[in-house]
């Protein structure tokens, strides 16, 4: 994305900042991200559409795409400024052993050894994580956890069998 961006020959470099990180082997769906692109004098602001076009030409040989852009006030802030977000967790089951994953699945859900995955009771469960709750316990220590809240709330748990294909789960 930094490259790409470079390459609407703004007068200052161009910092993308993504609304959340994904960890190793974790992939975004719809993530948003935000830049400022300062043209040089007389040069117009790009006009959203032509906006997209152009990124999306310069990241073709790479597996992402900008989806929409928009333009937003000077104070917005991807990730700080967000109102919530949308996690799915994908697990194979009936894998004896990674090499079964199907080759369009691979790296893109976990399968746990075991076979049966009892959903009612991973329903019933997932219950008690819904509400407000302090998620220390949870969460990495690095340089940003002192400062973050470990509060935070979920509002919707949705635990289902699905046939594998993922359209269907989410709509950008």
């Amino acid at each position: 994305l930094q490259k790409a961006a470079q390459k609407l020959k703004p007068i200052v470099p161009i910092k993308f900042h993504i609304s959340s990180r994904t960890d190793t082997g974790v992939h975004a769906l719809c993530n948003a991200a935000h830049i400022d692109v300062q043209r040089a004098a007389g040069k117009r602001a790009f006009h959203e559409k032509e906006l997209t076009y152009t990124l999306n030409y310069h990241l073709k040989p790479e597996p992402i795409r900008i989806l929409n852009t928009y333009r937003v006030a000077d104070s917005f802030h991807a990730r700080f400024s967000a109102l919530s977000r949308t996690y799915i967790y994908r697990l194979l089951v009936g894998c004896a052993h990674h090499s079964e994953v199907p080759v369009f699945e691979k790296d893109l859900c976990w399968a746990p050894g075991g076979g049966y995955l009892d959903v009612s009771a991973m329903q019933d469960g997932a219950q008690f994580l819904l509400g407000t709750h302090d998620f220390s316990t949870f969460r990495s220590h690095n340089s940003d956890t002192p400062f973050q809240s470990p509060v935070r709330t979920i509002l919707q748990i949705d635990i289902r069998p699905s046939s594998g294909f993922l359209s269907h789960h989410y709509e950008h």
